[in-house]
């Protein structure tokens, strides 16, 4: 029998901008509050990555703020110190449920429920740091840590079938620990972005006409904006009228300005910081672009979807499970410089094709990973592992208060 009302801490590394941040305020502030208790945890974030806190304050969550959990490959005393703050939380509020989110947080949060003896433990891979992130051995020992981790994990879930078979394939769970529940985002907000097409143009100063592709992310090196750059710079001299905006902040946009005007685009290129108006954003892009090395499934390409833009993707992560390509979008191999800018200029010259990708793309888009559906999905997987009659989910298809810090030990 599982209990009447399941208690559930949900553990995420930090609540800078990004899916698995909309990802676990969604869950924390949406599952039915009748049957589910949830409290979020989180680490700090960098300055430069933005922060979903204010977010997370406006839907009534009382944040749990670990200041020693910081999201650095290498493990130190402050994971120990983390371990210890959280063993203390779970030891207190007795959660039916741990679920982390976010490498980081899973080593740490599934460590302190293991020794906390937590009934059900729960990661999700939003990507993975297996490969892409750092040099080979260190990547090696990532590797061996998370199949340690998943030896004390009753489920581990990825937010797509590839990420699922990359997992599989560097034997970091068996099958039977595994399932996919792909992200769940609010996209009514998108649904009417066309209405304001004109209002983000006329602020940064780009013409109606003028063709417009824009990325839209964090500015770190596993996004690759040297590449969306280098073909930008190839559109450019085969569509001179063309215009292009990095929407986005992070530890690399002073390098990725210089690189600009290295190619010599810098009077082309906008760099408009973050941004809390995406529906308006997305609604004057003619083409939205990822040019990852690595992703799980990354949120602009589910909001650019949503608001009916085509998109054109590296094909990596779970990108090739979100876009058919030439139905939905377009995918090119990875760090293909020649191969993103001819999708790119592909887009600009047939205008007529790349609005009706844009429109199959949105007409899925809200049934796929709309937040409804991601709620629906993780409350029956919740109820499936606290029944205790079979842990296998290998076949397995819920006013704003002032954060509150665990100080240090």
């Amino acid at each position: 029998m599982t209990p009447e009302r399941i208690k559930v801490l949900r553990i995420i590394g930090r609540l800078n901008v990004g899916g698995p941040a909309f990802h676990a305020i969604n869950l924390t502030s949406r599952l039915r509050p009748d049957r589910f208790e949830t409290i979020l945890a989180a680490g700090t974030e960098h300055p430069a990555e933005g922060s979903l806190r204010d977010l997370a304050a406006s839907r009534g969550i009382d944040l749990l703020t670990v200041p020693s959990m910081v999201s650095e490959a290498n493990v130190g005393r402050r994971d120990l110190a983390a371990i210890r703050q959280l063993y203390r939380v779970i030891r207190r509020e007795r959660p039916h449920i741990v679920h982390t989110h976010l490498a980081k947080a899973g080593f740490v949060g599934r460590v302190a429920a293991r020794l906390a003896r937590v009934p059900i433990i729960v990661h999700t891979f939003h990507g993975h740091v297996l490969h892409g992130y750092f040099n080979r051995a260190t990547s090696g020992v990532l590797r061996t840590m998370e199949r340690t981790l998943a030896g004390m994990t009753d489920c581990v879930v990825a937010v797509s079938h590839q990420v699922r078979r990359e997992l599989l394939e560097y034997r970091i769970a068996p099958p039977a620990k595994l399932t996919v529940i792909p992200l769940g985002l609010d996209l009514d907000q998108f649904r009417n972005s066309s209405e304001q097409r004109g209002v983000f143009r006329a602020e940064v100063g780009i013409m109606r006409d003028a063709p417009l592709i824009g990325i839209v992310g964090r500015i770190v090196p596993i996004k690759n904006h040297r590449l969306f750059l280098e073909a930008a710079a190839r559109v450019g001299a085969g569509a001179p009228a063309a215009r292009f905006v990095v929407v986005g902040d992070g530890a690399l946009r002073a390098e990725t300005e210089a690189y600009a005007r290295e190619l010599g685009i810098a009077d082309r290129v906008v760099f408009t910081g973050w941004r809390h108006d995406l529906p308006r954003v997305f609604a004057d892009l003619d083409a939205v672009v990822v040019s990852s090395d690595n992703e799980g499934t990354p949120l602009s390409a589910i909001e650019a979807m949503a608001a009916g833009r085509p998109v054109v993707a590296t094909n990596v992560g779970g990108l090739h499970d979100l876009i058919v390509d030439g139905e939905t979008g377009r995918l090119v191999p990875p760090r293909d410089v020649h191969a993103l800018s001819t999708a790119i200029l592909d887009m600009l010259r047939d205008e007529r094709h790349a609005a009706s990708m844009g429109e199959r793309a949105r007409a899925g888009a809200r049934e796929r990973f709309g937040v409804e559906r991601l709620v629906a999905d993780i409350e029956r997987l919740y109820e499936h592992l606290l029944c205790g009659t079979a842990r296998s989910v290998s076949g397995f298809s819920g006013p704003p208060l002032p954060a509150r810090h665990l100080s240090d030990p």
